[in-house]
């Protein structure tokens, strides 16, 4: 399966991943998440762990279980650890965080790995089944840049006992961290069916199936329904454009299993978007990779004008497609796109729109910006980087002399 990577990169890669792999070989390594499709962590795995397996390092991947009121609970956390908002988090919500953990720490079996990468603050609290000999890694896939203290005290509670923790940039790794800090941006697997080349034909009919005009340019932008990920803002911009360009506007997503608050969201901007017949609001299931596929690449200019974020890897995806991305100049965004150069960053609605009709009006950008896109993330943000750095870091926690 590695060899079918030979295209993208160079032998010269691929044997390395080899070389670093050779003293891991039969290291037992386990990842837990709290979703097994829906969102980058669970696309990024289900690449990963079978690429780890096939070098020798055997690798499982689980997924804790939790109801209603943890998850609940969790995505509260998720968004104070985002953005400071003036809220606290109750004793009887941390009661309830330590009971689903407990019943999760009794059913998933972490003893015997040598290596536990548990991701994002769900499955943080699984830390106390840590046994001697074991390094246990807390992978964030969030913007902790300015969290709210409150939620910042929670993860307090854990972090400092795992061995090593990773952050896709280093303005969100906090001075309370005293044990060692890895910056690993996040990847995407261009043999997965959301990024693999597509038929022209097959692009045309998916798009053609959801109502949209081939004629017309389309703006989109793919994303949770989250109100971090700003679609109403996307609206706000998409309608400035559209008082000089005749386009369509497509705000794609879906709704994860963790994230209860994806389906009011979507409710919202269905409602405020019911009576516009050239903007589209399609929710799909998370397994939908073919139509996000089409759906990028049938689109002329993709955005992601999110508030705050981890690191945003539909921008990666859609610049794997050779498009131009306007997006929001917070997070991994502004680690991905080169202002001007694959892309542009912008800070407010009004440059959104200026940014999407400069690209309109300039075709010939488009398909420059485009070919520099997909070099940038074939040189930065593919999966085989992303397994190298991973096997480097298991090998120093492993290896190295304390």
């Amino acid at each position: 399966m590695l060899d079918n990577y030979v295209r993208f990169l160079d032998e010269m890669s691929l044997r390395e991943l080899h070389l670093i792999s050779r003293d891991l070989r039969g290291i037992r390594v386990l990842h837990v998440n709290s979703t097994s499709k829906g969102g980058g962590v669970a696309e990024i795995l289900s690449s990963l762990v079978p690429l780890m397996n096939e070098l020798g390092v055997r690798t499982d991947w689980k997924v804790i279980e939790g109801d209603n009121k943890f998850f609940n609970f969790t995505k509260k956390l998720h968004n104070l650890l985002h953005y400071p908002y003036p809220d606290s988090i109750e004793s009887n919500e941390i009661v309830h965080y330590f009971k689903i953990t407990y019943y999760n720490s009794s059913r998933i079996d972490t003893e015997n790995y040598d290596v536990v990468f548990i991701h994002d603050p769900q499955p943080m609290g699984l830390i106390v089944k840590k046994v001697i000999g074991q390094k246990w890694i807390w992978r964030c896939h969030i913007d902790t840049s300015t969290p709210n203290p409150h939620a910042w005290r929670f993860i307090e509670n854990f972090i400092n006992a795992y061995d090593a923790c990773v952050f896709h940039i280093p303005e969100f790794v906090h001075e309370s961290i005293r044990i060692p800090t890895y910056i690993i941006p996040p990847s995407i697997d261009p043999l997965h069916p959301k990024n693999a080349e597509l038929l022209e034909s097959d692009v045309k009919a998916i798009l053609e199936k959801f109502g949209l005009d081939l004629e017309k340019p389309i703006i989109t932008q793919v994303s949770r329904f989250d109100k971090l990920k700003d679609p109403f803002g996307v609206v706000a911009a998409f309608k400035v454009v559209r008082k000089k360009y005749d386009c369509q506007l497509v705000l794609l997503g879906s709704c994860a299993s963790d994230d209860p608050e994806g389906e009011v969201v979507y409710k919202e901007l269905v409602s405020q978007t019911v009576d516009e017949k050239d903007i589209f609001v399609l929710n799909l299931p998370p397994d939908s990779h073919l139509e996000v596929n089409a759906v990028q690449r049938g689109s002329t200019v993709v955005v992601q004008k999110s508030i705050k974020e981890g690191f945003g890897l539909v921008v990666s995806e859609a610049m794997w497609k050779m498009k131009p991305v306007v997006g929001s100049n917070v997070g991994g965004i502004k680690e991905q796109i080169l202002d001007g150069i694959t892309g542009y960053l912008v800070n407010s609605v009004e440059g959104t729109a200026v940014r999407i009709r400069q690209l309109l009006s300039n075709p010939e950008l488009i398909k420059t910006m485009g070919i520099r896109a997909r070099e940038r993330v074939r040189h930065r943000f593919l999966i085989t980087r992303h397994l190298r750095d991973y096997l480097l870091m298991i090998k120093k926690l492993l290896f190295s002399s304390p």
